[in-house]
């Protein structure tokens, strides 16, 4: 029989699998630690990627839209400069001589609808004016006619076509505008007159 010195220390062999197990639960731990490392650090690098994923769409929906901008501003140019051309068409149209061979007005009309027509291509569009309440980004008054028809400030008259590519104006509309006729001067006097003798 063996005879401890020191009746409660447990055996030398006892110890192993308390340290064992220690070290086994430490390990686990550390792996544990580990590991939510580096399911955080993927979680981050997942997010980073997402918000570049993002920023780079947003960049490429940008750059096609600077260039949709780029190309429709230069056709506007382009237009603007060709609009005088169409306008001296459409008064040749409107003043056209008598005893004009019909095919050679037919031509020129023709001609003037494939005109519009390639103007319509690029988003050109004629702005409503006549009947029209004035608007300072449309029109720009050049005059006023009296008028019992109209309310005031209704456009009554085109002098020149405005034009529009989409919702950005290329060419305002010059208009003249209704106004309430002016009492007559005989009236202003009688007025006048009574109200000095009041």
């Amino acid at each position: 029989m063996t005879t401890r010195k020191y009746p409660h220390e447990p055996h030398e062999g006892e110890r192993r699998p308390e340290t064992a197990e220690a070290a086994a639960t430490k390990q686990v731990a550390a792996l544990e630690g580990k590991i939510a490392e580096l399911e955080s650090t993927a979680a981050e690098a997942k997010d980073r990627y997402l918000r570049l994923a993002a920023d780079f769409e947003n960049f490429k929906k940008r750059a096609r839209q600077d260039q949709v901008d780029t190309i429709q501003h230069a056709s506007a140019e382009l237009i603007n400069r060709l609009l005088p051309g169409l306008d001296d068409l459409h008064k040749a149209l409107e003043h056209r001589p008598k005893g004009v061979d019909p095919s050679w007005l037919k031509g020129v009309e023709l001609s003037v609808r494939k005109l519009e027509d390639a103007f319509g291509a690029h988003g050109l569009e004629a702005i409503k004016s006549v009947g029209a309440r004035f608007d300072p980004k449309l029109h720009e008054a050049v005059g006023h006619e009296e008028s019992l028809e109209h309310p005031e400030d209704t456009v009554v008259a085109e002098l020149r076509r405005g034009y529009r590519i989409r919702d950005r104006v290329v060419r305002p509309a010059l208009v003249k505008l209704a106004r309430p006729p002016a009492l007559p001067a005989d009236a202003d006097s009688d007025r006048d007159g009574t109200d000095d003798q009041a």
